[in-house]
């Protein structure tokens, strides 16, 4: 099994920034890709950033493009989300999910965090 442990989320005002942490432990050979998903009240869960566990093949949803950053530490077992220029429409609950290879479908990822959620006040 692998466990995920989101941090960092929290009330922030358009254009801010916030750092999520997410905190991986267990069967190592599952971590391949790691992404960011986030769901919003009312929508279904999207894809918001994905990256190679290696540090490589990152990638961002169209959204969040030139705005948020995704980077893995592999030494301390932890990925993040650097979120910045905040817009109220990223208000959502957001996930950190790990699967076998880096994709943009939810249903690719088998491993699932709580959640933590940010809010993004205009």
């Amino acid at each position: 099994q692998v466990r995920l442990v989101e941090s960092g989320g929290g009330l922030v005002q358009a254009g801010g920034s916030l750092r999520l942490s997410c905190a991986a432990s267990g069967r190592t050979f599952s971590k391949r890709a790691m992404g960011w998903l986030r769901q919003a009240p009312g929508k279904e869960r999207e894809f918001v950033a994905g990256i190679n566990w290696s540090g490589g093949g990152a990638n961002y949803a169209d959204s969040v493009k030139g705005r948020f950053t995704i980077s893995s530490d592999s030494a301390k077992n932890t990925v993040y989300l650097q979120m910045d220029s905040l817009k109220p429409e990223d208000t959502a609950v957001y996930y950190c999910a790990a699967g076998p290879a880096l994709a943009t479908t939810p249903n690719n990822y088998n491993y699932w965090g709580q959640g933590t959620q940010v809010t993004v006040s205009s």
